[in-house]
């Protein structure tokens, strides 16, 4: 797969030369606080998880994003990806990490939701994307409204994090609904 661009970022394979940053952002308690990561992960359980990603499908494979960063520069800012895909259903979840907190509320992670859409429908051939986010991850859930993603679902105290239970909210976009969401904007 090529890269795919938006108007302020793009979205690569990973590198190796990645795992540091990551390191560092999986390590961060402010950045983990929203992901499912809840213990220590050493620069071996990086590089671990670079090999199992690297030898799995290449579809689900994920990726780096990246911000512009001055003219032809980019800046590494987070990853993203696609996975657990159901072809005979045409659905699959959809995952984001924006370790750069000075691009938090900025944007960036719904623009990403809407090019990994875009690659969901259009490339993948997909009808349903999701995804789960907590119920107190505001940020989080505005983002994924902004790019079209609605409620569905919700497991109440289905999680237990920073010693209390939160409620874990499954959102999504099907494909008619993104066709609609594009053809209105071309307008």
């Amino acid at each position: 797969m090529s890269m795919i661009y938006g108007e302020r970022v793009r979205l690569r394979a990973i590198e190796r030369d990645d795992l540091q940053q990551y390191y560092a952002w999986v390590n961060d308690p402010e950045v983990t606080r929203n992901l499912g990561l809840y213990l220590p992960m050493s620069n071996r359980d990086e590089e671990g998880w670079f090999e199992r990603v690297s030898q799995g499908d290449a579809n689900e494979r994920p990726l780096a994003i990246e911000m512009r960063d001055g003219g032809r520069n980019w800046k590494l800012i987070g990853n993203c990806g696609v996975f657990g895909i159901e072809w005979v259903n045409g659905s699959a979840e959809l995952g984001i990490m924006i370790g750069e907190k000075s691009c938090w509320d900025q944007g960036y992670g719904t623009e990403v939701m809407m090019l990994l859409l875009r690659h969901c429908f259009e490339t993948l051939n997909l009808h349903r994307v999701f995804l789960r986010v907590y119920a107190d991850h505001s940020r989080g859930i505005r983002a994924y409204q902004k790019a079209g993603f609605v409620e569905e679902g919700r497991m109440r105290e289905a999680v237990f994090k920073h010693g209390r239970y939160d409620d874990v909210i499954f959102m999504s976009v099907l494909r008619s609904e993104w066709q609609a969401r594009t053809k209105e904007k071309q307008v």
